[in-house]
């Protein structure tokens, strides 16, 4: 039986947010989002984590939701992250999204103030019931501070507009527990995991790595969903390295954009408090790109 968010399923990108001088670099912005239709990637996630967003501006974060939809014009899917840990922060800026054209909306957990699970459950539940797009729950506990529980996770599924879970909690346990309780449709938000979280049920990747090999991410996917476990295996096997990278080397979009910087892609340009890579770290970054043969 299909899932939820069924037509979200595949290779959704989180995107970088290109900066040029301090300011946000739209020509560039518009230039990924061609890279991304181009690959034949299903969805594109601006304004999240690897975007930046804890340092854009709101007026920056909307003009970036606008850009990336007007950019996409209906040859690909959008799903920015509106989330925050103020439910009516959140609310205005996924009634922004549903405005400006968005296809769903991802919600990160809501981070520092850490709320109870009947907490979380409201959150959503107003972001799902005020707005008329999917919506795609995001539990990063590493990040926000708290799990929510699966339990609360098959609460919130009974909502119509609930349709997605980006699981980033690391347990494999957590997320067959998400797929037997729930049908949402459950997209990895670790690259190193997808082929595991495959394997239990669920339905695709909101992926970092994507950002610069987004046919090589498709493949493994296809692979799997054609049932060639050995071809989805090797592609796992040649992704691990660049995906470890990715999370391992410094703390996330940091690896990703000095990547892109090295591939010409991308400035490389940073907003405080996040620093370019270390001078070790970025040798063995270029290490990696090489062994790919990226660079």
């Amino acid at each position: 039986m299909a899932t939820d968010g069924e037509a979200f399923a595949g290779l959704s990108v989180a995107m970088v947010t290109p900066f040029k001088g301090g300011e946000i670099d739209f020509d560039t912005l518009r230039a990924q989002v061609a890279f991304q239709i181009e690959a034949g990637t299903t969805c594109l996630c601006p304004v999240g984590t690897t975007g930046e967003s804890p340092t854009l501006s709101h007026d920056e974060h909307e003009r970036v939701i606008a850009t990336v939809v007007e950019a996409a014009a209906g040859k690909i899917k959008v799903m920015p992250g509106t989330g925050s840990n103020s439910t009516a922060e959140a609310l205005r800026l996924t009634r922004f999204a549903e405005q400006a054209g968005a296809d769903a909306a991802l919600q990160v957990a809501p981070y520092y103030n850490k709320p109870t699970q009947q907490g979380f459950f409201e959150h959503f539940r107003v972001l799902a019931e005020e707005t008329n797009i999917p919506q795609c729950i995001y539990n990063i506990p590493g990040r926000t501070g708290k799990n929510i529980e699966p339990e609360t996770i098959a609460r919130l599924a009974e909502l119509e507009n609930i349709t997605m879970i980006k699981e980033a909690t690391g347990s494999l346990d957590q997320a067959s527990e998400v797929i037997s309780s729930t049908n949402l449709t459950l997209l990895s938000g670790d690259d190193s995991l997808t082929l595991p979280l495959l394997s239990v049920g669920g339905r695709g990747v909101i992926s970092v790595v994507g950002n610069v090999i987004p046919h090589d991410m498709i493949g493994l996917l296809d692979a799997f969903e054609a049932g060639d476990l050995s071809q989805a295996q090797q592609a796992h096997h040649k992704l691990f390295p660049l995906c470890r990278d990715m999370l391992g080397l410094s703390t996330n979009p940091i690896p990703i954009k000095a990547a892109m910087k090295m591939l010409g892609r991308d400035t490389g340009e940073l907003r405080l408090p996040m620093t370019p890579l270390e001078p070790p770290q970025e040798a063995m970054l270029r290490q990696t790109l090489v062994g790919y043969g990226l660079l």
